[in-house]
């Protein structure tokens, strides 16, 4: 089905890696319209309750594909990056998603995985916000995200320097949370995403996501609530929230009925309308 990308859903965790290792995996416009197509595939199918995105081979992603030389950047017809598409699909995402980092992630390999919910790195991985050295300037929204995430110094330092940084100075900095050996870095992000699919409420990890994820640009604590009330409103009455309640008191693992594809509540998208104000 997919040219670029790899789709493989294993016990309830989908591994998305994009696949063009001979290029490093580098981005282009049908891996941009392959990865929207998967996330929507992963939102409707109740059996994904994570996703981990990877690379295929020794890099993650090099960033865009420059195969057209110097006039890569300059489509007359371009009126949305494509990166940005990718990352606002993400961002739109109703399951969590975690970036395992395998290898280079420069430009929109870089920039793509900042509206992941986690980024976990391997020991060889390398960051770059390379634009300002290509001439041109961030872009899948990292003018947005970078900030929220290491905070505005180190992002206009990466940014204006364009200089190429180590995983463990992304770990530092709080880009990515942890550092691994190669072999170990798949595992690893498993391991968290089993942790989340295992445990939890489909549904309350797709209310989650949004609520913290929506919050970041609100100018009063007054907005969250607004939005807590109504969501616990809805939750505390559902059948998970009586299976996740009787599971702990019987000391069992919970087995949780909700379905993100049909038990959602009415007002989600709730950022789409106006009802609370």
């Amino acid at each position: 089905m997919y040219e670029q990308i790899t789709y493989e859903v294993d016990d309830r965790i989908l591994t998305i890696a994009l696949d063009r290792p001979e290029r490093l995996n580098a981005f282009t416009d049908r891996m941009q319209e392959e990865l929207c197509d998967a996330f929507d595939r992963a939102d409707a199918d109740d059996a994904v309750g994570a996703v981990i995105v990877t690379g295929s081979g020794r890099g993650f992603c090099a960033g865009a594909d420059l195969g057209e030389g110097g006039a890569t950047f300059a489509d007359e017809q371009l009126e949305r990056d494509g990166g940005g598409l990718v990352t606002l699909r993400i961002f739109e995402s109703k399951k969590p998603v975690i970036a395992a980092v395998n290898g280079p992630a420069v430009g929109v390999g870089a920039t793509m995985t900042l509206a992941m919910d986690m980024r976990i790195a391997a020991d060889a991985a390398r960051f770059g916000f390379v634009f300002a050295r290509r001439g041109i300037v961030p872009e899948s929204c990292s003018s947005w995200f970078l900030p929220r995430i290491v905070g505005i110094g180190k992002a206009l330092e990466w940014t204006l320097s364009g200089r190429i940084f180590s995983a463990d100075e992304a770990r530092e900095a709080g880009l990515v949370r942890s550092v691994h050996g190669r072999e170990d870095l798949l595992p690893a992000v498993r391991s968290l995403a089993r942790e989340i699919a295992d445990n939890c409420s489909p549904v309350s990890v797709a209310l989650t996501r949004q609520m913290m994820w929506r919050m970041l640009g609100a100018d009063h604590p007054m907005e969250a609530h607004k939005v807590d009330s109504r969501a616990v409103f809805h939750t505390g009455r559902s059948a998970d929230a009586r299976e996740g309640v009787e599971s702990f008191l019987e000391k069992r693992p919970a087995s949780f009925p909700g379905k993100v594809s049909r038990d959602l509540p009415d007002f989600f998208p709730w950022w789409e309308s106006r009802q609370f104000e």
